[in-house]
């Protein structure tokens, strides 16, 4: 391991115990998109937006509500989603 990416991990040790300790400014908290809105735009459901996606309903019901944030391959999908969802539904559905 390089030196840097060991002193990278260190410094993101410290600032999760920082946010833990109450600390909020050093959080580094990435928003995810907006799902309701990117499934409003889809014209979908709940159910039809997990399906046509291969999601998972309780995760993009849990996105919905902000009990959880999507992680960054969730992201990359969702942003993929928003650039061309017919095409995501047609590649996920030949698969």
């Amino acid at each position: 391991m390089k030196d840097e990416d060991f002193k990278g991990i260190l410094e993101g040790i410290d600032d999760a115990a920082a946010f833990i300790g109450g600390e909020k400014k050093r959080a580094n908290i990435v928003a995810g998109p907006d799902i309701k809105a990117l499934r409003a735009r889809a014209n979908m459901t709940q159910v039809k937006f997990a399906r046509a996606y291969h999601l998972p309903i309780g995760t993009v019901k849990d996105w919905e509500q902000g009990r959880r944030q999507p992680d960054a391959p969730a992201r990359a999908l969702l942003t993929i989603i928003e650039k061309d969802p017919d095409g995501v539904a047609k590649a996920l559905a030949d698969a």
